[in-house]
């Protein structure tokens, strides 16, 4: 897949500085640089693949106070809420004014700081999907005539309460078509209520044409609803009409939805492969440890408790819809609006959603330690 251009350029004035040949030489430095760079990131990801979830809370935590030390007090009084402030659950991913620390101000060295906190929750394809849906922006702008409203620099940060390994904190990376909320609760991490969009669901046209940011969430659902029986997919389709957009979305409390559709019970064992890999393409977005508690908790509910449900058009390119809903958690896909070719998938999780699992077990300590 073609990826998209990182939204932030640092060479923006390079014509007006440098004469064509030290361009030339600059630009293939910068490519045996990127090679180098990605090559490292690799290494080190796998290097790193064997650190405790537990740990990613400590990580987390001195990038956020890193983040912190480097703000003056008028961006810090921007980026800082309490730990209860109703902001916390109140997120969203429309095109709208927005509180919070806008990555737009920072300056490169806080933006690198910025940029590396987020790392810490996300994997290498999280990190990547994040920063693609932020560069589709700019296909929107060019589409929308130059609409002001359309820029890949306007994504927000909030931070809730103090980091610490001690207290209860939690933040959030939002914008158009993104919203991921983290919550840390002593060496605990929870990476929910987590969004992800793209608009287009695939560019039509222009020098980025064919790019599908969340091609792969929807061409495994369509495999597997594809690969159902006549008897199956009776149970499965539960409407020949999508909804317009995802159920759990802002606005509202996580809720249990009906078990509609099919049950991994019932699924061959083939068909059981084809279900875990569409749940782990929308958990994997998060780092391998905390994707990999999630895991344990469908495991220990039992993976035929999963329920596939589709509803909408099975061909590319018509309004369709899914959901994969377990005990713990449930995941909506949806691609209705814009003639389908505008999606939303949405991760939550019943018990812990913001950490409230996790939060209720700390104060719980607290009060029989008091």
């Amino acid at each position: 897949m073609q990826m998209l251009a990182f939204p932030f350029s640092v060479y923006d004035n390079a014509n007006s500085i440098f004469n064509r040949s030290t361009i030339m030489n600059t630009m293939k430095l910068k490519l045996n640089l990127l090679f180098t760079i990605t090559a490292l990131c690799l290494f080190v990801a796998n290097f790193t693949s064997h650190v405790g979830a537990h740990e990613i809370a400590s990580e987390m935590t001195d990038s956020a106070n890193h983040l912190l030390q480097s703000l003056t007090p008028k961006q810090k009084a921007t980026l800082v809420f309490p730990i209860d402030d109703e902001l916390r659950k109140d997120w969203q991913f429309i095109p709208m004014e927005r509180q919070g620390l806008s990555l737009k101000t920072l300056q490169p060295n806080q933006r690198l700081l910025a940029m590396s906190l987020i790392q810490t929750a996300l994997s290498h394809r999280g990190y990547s999907t994040s920063l693609q849906i932020m560069a589709l922006e700019h296909i929107l702008h060019e589409m929308e005539n130059n609409s002001p409203k359309r820029d890949p620099e306007k994504y927000h940060l909030f931070l809730f309460g103090e980091p610490s390994l001690k207290t209860p904190w939690g933040w959030r990376i939002e914008g158009h078509h993104l919203s991921i909320s983290i919550t840390v609760v002593e060496k605990e991490v929870v990476v929910t209520p987590a969004f992800f969009g793209s608009n287009p669901g695939e560019v039509q046209s222009g020098q980025f044409k064919g790019v599908r940011v969340l091609g792969k969430e929807e061409d495994l659902g369509r495999r597997l609803v594809k690969a159902l029986t006549t008897e199956q997919l009776a149970v499965a389709v539960f409407s020949k009409k999508a909804p317009r957009d995802v159920i759990n979305g802002p606005g509202r409390e996580v809720a249990v939805l009906t078990p509609k559709g099919l049950s991994a019970a019932k699924m061959t064992d083939e068909q059981k492969s084809m279900l875990r890999q569409i749940v782990d393409s929308h958990l994997n977005k998060c780092r391998a440890e905390l994707a990999a508690n999630d895991w344990k908790k469908i495991e220990a509910d039992g993976f035929d408790q999963l329920h596939f449900a589709w509803a909408g058009q099975l061909e590319r390119g018509k309004p369709h819809y899914y959901r994969i809903q377990g005990p713990s958690f449930i995941l909506e896909y949806d691609n209705t609006q814009n003639k389908a070719n505008h999606v939303h998938a949405v991760w939550r999780d019943f018990k812990n959603d913001f950490g409230q699992d996790f939060l209720k077990q700390h104060y719980q300590s607290k009060e029989h330690s008091n």
